[in-house]
Parts: structure tokens; sequence; C-alpha cells
């Protein structure tokens, strides 16, 4: 896949079509809820308000590069392994 720009709302499509995938799989409870606030209802917002100005703030630090999604592990000294 190619890199391609986003719209806000194209993102958060992306996002929701990830999760419910992921519930889809897993019948998580958590993620069932979390998608029901997620779902948009005819104004093009999420039925829970709350979500909207969050999701805003996380594409924020996104763009800004503020998320480091990299894993990064450590090793363990001698004496915490014991």
């Amino acid at each position: 896949m190619q890199d391609k720009s986003l719209t806000l709302q194209e993102a958060y499509l992306a996002m929701f079509s990830f999760l419910e995938d992921y519930y889809s799989r897993t019948k998580s409870d958590e993620i069932g809820s979390m998608l029901s606030g997620l779902c948009l209802m005819s104004d093009g917002k999420p039925m829970d308000p709350a979500y909207w100005s969050e999701w805003e703030q996380a594409v924020e630090k996104a763009v800004s590069g503020e998320v480091d999604a990299e894993m990064h592990l450590t090793k363990k000294s001698d004496q915490e392994s014991r």
C-alpha cells in the first residue's frame, strides 16, 4: 500500500474498521462497549461526544510526532531475574 493522506474522518473510519474487525475475532466486551460509543450518528459525530475530541487530540499527537508506538525491550538484570 502506498502512503496516502487521510482526512480526519477517513482516519476515524479506518480506526473504527480496525476495532470492529478485532471485536469480530475476540468478542471483547471492552472493545464492544467502545465501539458502541464510537458509532457515528447522522451528524457524523460519535454517539459518545467525548470520543470526537479525544480522537482529535490523538490525531494531533500523532501528526506532531508525540506518539512512540515502537516496542522497547529492556533486559532484566541478573538481580531482577532471581
